[in-house]
């Protein structure tokens, strides 16, 4: 990728996302979401997916093809503000799909992602909580296929993958392409948190904008590459890309 490339990649990205403003701003996208008719991508932008869009073109094309795309976690923000922007609200998707879970109860919902027991977990607490109808639940390392057929099998009204970027990214294209009406959300570790797999940082720690400081203690492994090498990476990129 040229050295220009990521920044036109980069001003693609911040052009789709939506800024929450405030409380109701997010309700009223709940119930736009909620009411959504064929199919609708949502998808969460933090600086690892800014990082990824600079090297990975299939998943640049497949987050820039996304419905709705919001802004997540305190990398962003300060992207905005150097810009210039207003961040608005942080809309991490571990606070925003179980909002979204609320107002789907008693409809038709799919959970792809994770591995047991964490899915069967997830499912269990969150037909529990949201009382929503959980009518297929599968493990994250399947086919990009396997997803479409299982989505044209029990369509689902709501779909929530917790594969991880970029994979769910891809996913959630090829579900758009599909036809099958449904909302589809890259949830990201969202099915790992519902499941008990992997605990949120307390709350004072998330005000600070450092919970990414607390999951890279919580799995210093899987998490190194993604913050302790990327969030320099990305840190750079801010600067360049506000001189740009």
């Amino acid at each position: 990728m040229s050295p220009l490339s990521w920044q036109h990649n980069w001003q693609t990205i911040l052009r789709k996302l939506r800024v929450v403003r405030d409380a109701g701003d997010e309700q009223q996208l709940i119930d736009a979401l909620s009411r959504s008719e064929g199919t609708t991508v949502l998808g969460f932008v933090n600086a690892h997916a800014m990082n990824l869009v600079t090297a990975n073109p299939a998943y640049y094309d497949a987050l820039s093809a996304a419905d709705v795309l919001l802004r997540d976690g305190s990398g962003m923000a300060i992207l905005y503000r150097r810009l210039g922007l207003e961040p608005g609200l942080n809309m991490n998707g571990t606070d925003f799909i179980p909002k979204l879970l609320a107002a789907y109860k008693g409809r038709r919902v799919a959970f792809w992602g994770t591995e047991e027991t964490f899915l069967a977990n997830a499912v269990r607490h969150s037909e529990a909580v949201f009382a929503v109808n959980v009518v297929s639940a599968h493990h994250g390392f399947a086919g990009v296929d396997d997803y479409v057929n299982l989505a044209r099998q029990s369509l689902p009204e709501l779909v929530v993958l917790g594969m991880g970027m970029p994979k769910q990214e891809v996913v959630a294209a090829r579900l758009a392409a599909s036809g099958v009406p449904c909302l589809v959300v890259c949830g990201g570790a969202i099915l790992d948190f519902l499941g008990g797999k992997v605990t949120r940082a307390p709350q004072w720690v998330r005000r600070l904008g450092c919970e990414w400081v607390f999951r890279l203690l919580s799995e210093p492994k899987r998490l190194f590459t993604r913050y302790i090498v990327g969030n320099p990476k990305f840190l750079l990129r801010t600067l360049i890309c506000r001189s740009s």
